[in-house]
């Protein structure tokens, strides 16, 4: 098996001549080590480039404008250009579905910090200054900011959707135990490094080149085009690479590339935005918070026999992702669990708030909080251990179709659950967790070891689709485009490596190029973990292409059939006869053959059917699972991670060294999320935590010093996937979700067979009130 531990790495090296399934370096490690990675802002600015900075109504949240005097803007020192809804020549949108997403507010602002105008000067200085200067009024109203609001206004941004099997009602009138409570989930904010940024130069005849910092490219190409009333064709979006995105540059990124584009189109200069991190946080959406309304049902053992849930998503002023963010907490309701009768409804609630959008998970960790917080909850009341309440619960033969319909036909989460428990030696840690409870009066430990199922593949059927275009250069190195884009996940890496390993070649002789809509059109974003799925394929039939002319070419020359020839190590083999790679390419040319060529790939099986409830929405599932120990202060509400024991199913691995590295990267994400991340609004709808100084990420000391990963021992996903491999980018960040059980199991140790009045995220002040809460009669 893969492994690493903290501070000890145990990753075999690459071996030589293999590329896939080798741990090979990131592509843009060493320039990100060195400084030399390219980004949006390190890139040479024209001589006469104007830097925007978008203005906003600093007043009220809500309401008409009654004023808006930008005569100061204007005069300012520097400015060149001052852009509103009135400059916009087609449409005033930047929505990534239902509308209602406009560029620049037209006549009223829905929620604090909604851009009004934009300033465009020849420093980023003076811009910003300018922007201070715009005098703006507006008729208040009063805006509805959290989900109660949302929920006593009666507003939705999108209608309620709902699962049911069974009746439920039936089989709680006669379940020994029958339980209510709520829960409250909260959001949660991207905190890229690079911040949002797009840069845009103006070409001949009214053309726009857009660099976005974004994880869908074409969207970015479509909205602008739509804005400036032009063809697509005339319109280029590219993105080398992301310093982040985690879904927060999946739409949102839009909105500033379009600004950016409508700048450089009125001033006829090159135009750059690149937002401060604090007007960041205040103008993107975030993680969907919500608050969870449950019912459920149970036998004396634990074993579940109904369920009853409702989450009611805050989703801000628009639905945004919301329809599918919203629709995926339902997806994963159920995590690893049979639940025999099950409703699941959702309510997309509308506050006047800014859209709420995606995030890593979209939607599916907040589902798999509620459940297991529900395993939790059972086992406390019961007095049995909670990893035995779930394992009661598994799903298993006969118990095997999940709320939507859909059959678990790779249900591996039993024996990896076993497994772990074995390796990170749960059994006797529990004895001591249990024996250092009883010897300390103020320090509690907790333990919990929580499994992950997470479906693959956008639940939206046509997002399934993936391009590459591959060409072989007569010196034998290789260019590749894709349509997927780079956030630091490896991707390029990934892709590069199946490039390298269906042509025989190292894969320092690939380079991965630009993802870019003029080489590869009509994309579809970098998100739901699919990736490599998609876009690995795609470049893979690109390659299998080339390949095959190329021993049809080496065939026919040495009397030979295409079976008798093979590529590997730089070579070509024919029969006895080995050729130079590259020798071959360059005679591929002098042949007059093709060495360029476009692959394509659609995820097969996906039938889906949102309106009747029915189909299959996922390829695949991907599991895991994670043991976590903390320790928690119960004097001042302090908590500690003490160790981190994690097995994650990868299928066979196209790359172990990045597959641990997002496995590590996405459990410290969502032990921040659950744990220090809160996003505090106050009653105006202002967001009060918008800088790294009042919103709390986690630091590299918030990393377990004892933290363990290992790959399961897969033997390949059971679907045709990229060489049998599964995705990785959002299961991990579920797995932290194992160190809100344990510090939950900390609290109730306190009182034994009570449960912890306890939110998520459990900050200090958050544990310091579940302790207290168990101290009351």
């Amino acid at each position: 098996m893969w492994h690493s531990a903290r501070r000890r790495t145990q990753i075999p090296p690459a071996d030589d001549g293999v590329s896939v399934g080798s741990a090979i370096a990131h592509d843009s490690a060493a320039g990100q080590i060195r400084g030399s990675a390219q980004y949006i802002d390190d890139m040479p600015e024209a001589a006469n480039l104007v830097h925007v900075a978008p203005g906003y109504a600093t007043g009220a949240a809500k309401g008409r404008i009654t004023r808006l005097d930008l005569d100061a803007v204007r005069a300012a020192p520097g400015v060149v250009a001052v852009l509103t809804s009135t400059d916009i020549p087609g449409k005033n949108d930047c929505s990534p579905s239902f509308g209602g997403d406009p560029i620049f507010a037209d006549g009223r602002v829905e929620f604090h910090g909604q851009v009004v105008f934009a300033v465009a000067a020849r420093t980023r200085e003076q811009a910003r200054k300018a922007a201070r200067l715009a005098k703006i009024d507006v008729e208040a109203e009063t805006p509805a900011v959290t989900v109660e609001d949302g929920l006593a206004s009666g507003e939705t941004v999108l209608p309620d959707y709902q699962f049911l099997r069974g009746d439920p009602a039936r089989a709680k009138d006669g379940a020994a135990n029958v339980v209510s409570g709520s829960l409250r989930v909260g959001g949660q904010e991207h905190f890229y490094l690079e911040g949002q940024v797009a840069m845009a130069l103006p070409g001949e005849g009214g053309e726009i080149h857009v660099y976005s910092s974004t994880q869908h490219p074409s969207e970015v190409q479509h909205l602008v085009a739509n804005m400036l009333g032009k063809p697509e064709a005339e319109i280029v979006c590219e993105c080398r690479r992301m310093g982040g995105g985690f879904g927060g540059k999946e739409s949102q990124a839009s909105q500033w590339g379009c600004i950016a584009a409508l700048a450089a189109s009125v001033t006829g200069r090159a135009a750059k935005l690149r937002l401060d991190r604090d007007d960041d946080m205040i103008m993107t959406g975030k993680r969907h918070d919500v608050r969870v309304d449950y019912t459920y049902a149970h036998d004396d053992k634990g074993r579940l026999a109904a369920v009853v849930v409702e989450f009611n998503m805050r989703c801000g002023y628009s639905a945004d992702l919301s329809l599918g963010v919203c629709d995926r907490t339902m997806f994963h309701t159920d995590n690893a669990y049979y639940y025999p009768n099950v409703r699941i409804h959702s309510r997309r609630v509308k506050t006047d708030t800014v859209s709420n959008t995606a995030f890593r998970g979209f939607g599916g960790p907040q589902g798999m909080v509620f459940a297991e917080r529900m395993m939790d909850e059972i086992a406390i009341r019961l007095g049995i251990d909670p990893l035995d309440v779930r394992k009661r619960n598994f799903y298993g033969r006969g118990r095997d179709v999940t709320p939507f319909g859909m059959k678990v036909a790779d249900n591996i989460a039993p024996r990896l659950i076993r497994e772990l428990e074995k390796t990170s030696d749960y059994r006797q840690r529990r004895k001591a967790v249990k024996a250092f409870n009883r010897q300390n009066r103020f320090l509690k430990k907790g333990l919990a070891l929580t499994p992950v199922k997470f479906g693959i593949a956008f639940t939206l059927k046509h997002l399934n689709q993936a391009g590459a275009l591959v060409h072989v250069y007569t010196d034998g190195s290789v260019q590749v485009n894709h349509g997927g884009t780079e956030m630091g996940q490896g991707l390029h890496t990934k892709v590069a490596q199946v490039v390298a390993e269906e042509f025989g070649i190292d894969f320092d002789r690939v380079k991965i190029t630009a993802t870019t809509t003029d080489k590869v059109p009509n994309t579809t974003p970098t998100a739901a973990s699919s990736g490599s799925d998609l876009n690995g394929m795609a470049a893979k039939r690109a390659a299998e292409i080339i390949r095959n002319r190329m021993a049809e070419v080496a065939a026919r020359l040495h009397q030979a059939t295409t079976s008798d020839v093979g590529f590997a190590g730089n070579m070509v083999r024919v029969g006895e006869r080995e050729i130079p790679f590259a020798e071959l390419a360059r005679t591929c040319f002098l042949e007059r053959v093709s060495l360029s060529s476009t692959g394509y790939f659609a995820t097969p099986k996906i039938t889906w059917d949102r309106e009747t409830t029915s189909g299959q929405p996922f390829l695949y599932f991907a599991y895991g699972a994670a043991c976590s120990e903390v320790t928690i202060d119960t004097l001042t509400g302090e908590m500690r991670v003490d160790r981190v024991d994690v097995l994650h199913d990868v299928g066979k691995s196209l790359n172990p060294a990045i597959d641990i590295g997002q496995i590590e990267g996405g459990f410290v994400q969502g032990m921040g999320w659950l744990t220090t991340e809160d996003l505090v609004y106050d009653a105006s709808g202002r967001l009060a935590t918008h800088a790294p100084s009042t919103y709390k990420i986690p630091t590299a000391s918030d990393v377990p010093e004892d933290f363990r990963v290992t790959l399961w021992d897969s033997k390949g996903n059971r679907e045709p996937t990229i060489y049998r491999s599964k995705a990785v980018g959002e299961p991990p960040i579920m797995l932290a979700i194992s160190v809100f059980s344990a510090i939950t199991d900390a609290v109730a140790s306190l009182r034994p067979g009570r449960v912890p009045k306890l939110d998520a995220p459990a900050t200090p002040e958050a544990i310091a009130r579940a302790v207290r809460s168990m101290r009351e009669a």
